[in-house]
């Protein structure tokens, strides 16, 4: 190994310390037995029992999961629409880039715009129809806002790798657009179809800024509820809890790399 590999290996160790030392540092204290202070006084898993035990928690789980999962699915479904609507329409050249444009808008907005633009929007809605009143309706219409643009990217990613070919050869086999979608175009969009989905799903679980705007008092997340604890002072319940979800997001991203590892290739 000469010298300069040595350094690449060398910065590239520092920057992954830099990086995971935090989140190492939240899991190690996870399981001291010491609830006050950086003392280790041994170790435990009291506070994830206490954690399993606070229905507080639990129903702030809840809401976090029901609503990363009621707002994957639709903007999964929704952004796969867009996807194909965009990239398989023979759209002119100049109106294809500012389709472009508008799809990347939502994915380098600051979260904070988009926040404080969808509660003038629902204030509006609200104010001519009664509906919209801020909680998890609100929070999954959000959600779904700035995961449509995230799901779409990734499909169309797919369509690029798949090409027309496959699509052309079905029709000169005579068959019809219905069959062509259900039964060659959405099989073989499935690993970008999936991979959007576990993106959509794992930034809906970290998502802050936008729930903090748009929840009710009665729809709580995990994010709202870590912030309002931190308030009173970190307990080692937070660090419990930060580890969860921290190996949770882990995961999906592991089956994510490997699903879609195991699916890229198919197309030739």
């Amino acid at each position: 190994m000469n010298r300069c590999s040595t350094g690449h290996v060398i910065n590239s160790g520092l920057i992954f310390i830099f990086l995971y030392i935090p989140l190492l540092c939240v899991a190690m204290f996870s399981f001291n037995a010491n609830k006050f202070g950086l003392t280790w006084d041994g170790f435990t898993f009291d506070w994830y029992r206490q954690m399993f035990h606070n229905e507080v928690i639990l129903k702030a789980a809840w809401n976090t999961l029901l609503l990363a999962v009621v707002s994957t699915i639709i903007s999964t479904v929704l952004g796969t629409m867009l996807a194909i609507g965009m990239y398989r329409f023979p759209w002119k050249k100049k109106t294809m880039r500012k389709l472009d444009t508008l799809l990347h808008l939502p994915v380098v907005t600051p979260d904070i715009i988009f926040a404080v633009a969808l509660v003038i929007a629902f204030s509006v809605i609200r104010h001519f129809t009664g509906l919209f009143e801020l909680g998890m309706p609100s929070m999954i219409v959000g959600h779904v806002t700035f995961q449509i643009s995230f799901v779409a990217l990734v499909v169309r990613g797919r369509l690029e790798v798949i090409g027309h070919d496959v699509e052309e050869a079905a029709y000169d086999l005579y068959a019809d657009h219905k069959r062509v979608l259900f039964k060659v175009l959405l099989p073989l969009l499935k690993p970008g179809i999936i991979a959007g989905a576990m993106l959509a799903f794992t930034l809906s679980l970290d998502d802050f800024v936008i729930s903090f705007f748009t929840a009710g008092p009665k729809s709580t997340t995990l994010p709202l509820f870590i912030y309002s604890a931190l308030k009173r002072g970190i307990t080692p319940e937070i660090h419990a809890l930060s580890t969860i979800i921290m190996v949770l997001t882990i995961v999906l991203v592991l089956v994510m790399q490997k699903f879609t590892a195991k699916n890229g290739g198919e197309i030739h």
